[in-house]
């Protein structure tokens, strides 16, 4: 019997326990002693504490009342709850939350920071394409001289390959028992002539001046000038080593004759190149290529000559693509004074490509975090927001900015880096936000860092009625 009474007991407290409970649930008076209410089936805490101010610049300053900063001055905004920010928010909630993303600068904390800001504005821009190239003969300012009859190399007016040769001037002699013949036939023609001038047949005398003409043809295609055959019509003997001349002047590339060696029709002796003008086939990759255009100026700089370019242009694009380098050969065309530049030497390349006036910045206020580029904007005076841009190609200090941005707008060309370090510490979020290695909250994003102690009271701040 004593043993049932100290089972019952309990048991019937709990009992009692549990119907209490389920009485006070269903009349909601568990959730108000809780502070929660139901609504949509669901159970929130109510937001009944009061409205509280914060300042965008010290988010650690929190009053119960509206004012100004006791730190830098700035006016306080509503401090938006997480229940808020859930809810619908009215267009003046919205742009208090809208300011969390803002950082505002004192003019101490802009010298400080060493914040400099420059205007947005197009300007020319050029795309600059770096390329190494090689140095090559200008093909349409080579030649080859050609024994233009059989016979045997006497003299040789050109021993070495490197030798400059004039277009005036011979390079060889060399003897022809052909040639001698065509002259030897050449002169009998003129002989004939005189003799049939006088015939009073129409015919035969003009049958003599085709036998000179005739004559005269035979010799011009063995390589006889127009003065070597009046010189043989003046001295009327036929000259027994005739000069061979350059279609060009130049320098002697090659020589592959010896003197006293016979040679064949059509043989080569030397081979002659201009200079005075050289190609420079540069390597250009395929996704700088399309940039590239026929005219476009060119500089040229070699290890030779530090600090002297030498200027050219774009005289050919070829159409195919080597597919081990992955690169597009470019022809540049450019004058060489003093033969500085010698075939096969390595040289560098900068191709100017304008793209036209453009939107730019510098390159210093661009951060770029791998996956975004962001520019601090001064939407107000001393009041930086963040922006996402797109940017193009880079010149020198200066970048290309594609979307983003507006002409006339104020960036930040120094300094962003601190600005977004503020951002971060008011937990703005700033241009890192969600970067790895960042402690990640579900709802929040990067969590912002630990806030700077306040003052204590009694010091040169008022901050007896703030709620840290």
């Amino acid at each position: 019997m004593g043993l049932n009474k100290k089972i019952a007991i309990p048991l019937t407290v709990v009992v009692l326990a549990v119907v209490v409970g389920s009485w006070l649930y269903k009349s909601g008076k568990l959730q108000k002693m809780a502070g929660w209410s139901k609504g949509d089936g669901t159970a929130k805490q109510e937001a009944t504490s009061k409205p509280l101010y914060t300042c965008a610049m010290h988010p650690f300053i929190i009053k119960d009342t509206p004012g100004s900063c006791p730190i830098c001055g700035m006016q306080l905004i509503k401090k938006i709850t997480q229940v808020e920010t859930a809810t619908a928010q009215t267009p003046e909630q919205k742009k208090q939350a809208d300011m969390l993303g803002h950082v505002s600068l004192s003019p101490t904390q802009r010298v400080m920071a060493n914040v400099a800001t420059v205007t947005v504005a197009k300007q020319p821009f050029s795309k600059e394409i770096a390329a190494t190239g090689i140095v090559q003969f200008d093909q349409a300012r080579q030649a080859k001289v050609t024994a233009w009859v059989a016979g045997r190399i006497d003299k040789l007016n050109v021993n070495t390959v490197g030798s400059y040769v004039s277009k005036g001037k011979p390079v060889a002699e060399v003897y022809s028992p052909d040639l001698v013949s065509a002259q030897q036939e050449f002169l009998l023609a003129l002989k004939s002539r005189e003799q049939f001038k006088n015939s009073t047949i129409q015919s035969i005398a003009q049958g003599g001046e085709g036998l000179v003409g005739s004559a005269r043809q035979r010799l011009k295609l063995m390589g006889v000038k127009d003065a070597q055959i009046a010189a043989l019509e003046k001295g009327g003997e036929p000259n027994i080593r005739i000069p061979i001349y350059t279609p060009l002047s130049g320098v002697v590339i090659e020589k592959l004759v010896q003197e006293g060696q016979y040679v064949n029709l059509g043989d080569p002796l030397f081979a002659i190149a201009d200079l005075s003008s050289v190609w420079v086939e540069v390597e250009v990759y395929e996704n700088e290529f399309p940039f590239v255009k026929l005219g476009q100026a060119v500089s040229i700089t070699s290890q030779s000559y530090p600090g002297k370019p030498f200027n050219g242009r774009v005289s050919f694009i070829y159409p195919f693509l080597d597919p081990k380098t992955r690169t597009v050969k470019v022809r540049v065309q450019l004058a060489n004074p003093g033969l500085k530049l010698k075939p096969d030497m390595f040289v560098n390349a900068l191709i100017k490509s304008p793209l036209g006036p453009t939107l730019a910045v510098p390159a210093s206020a661009v951060m770029d975090t791998g996956k975004r580029q962001i520019v601090w904007v001064e939407v107000e005076a001393g009041m930086f927001e963040p922006r996402d841009v797109q940017v193009g190609a880079r010149v020198g200090d200066n970048v290309q900015i594609i979307s983003g941005l507006s002409s006339g707008e104020k960036v930040a060309a120094t300094g962003g880096y601190l600005i977004d370090s503020e951002s971060q510490l008011k937990g703005g979020g700033g241009a890192h936000e969600g970067m790895p290695g960042m402690k990640m909250d579900d709802k929040k994003g990067a969590a912002p860092a630990a806030p700077a102690a306040p003052a204590k009271k009694g010091g040169p701040l008022d901050m007896g009625d703030m709620k840290m």
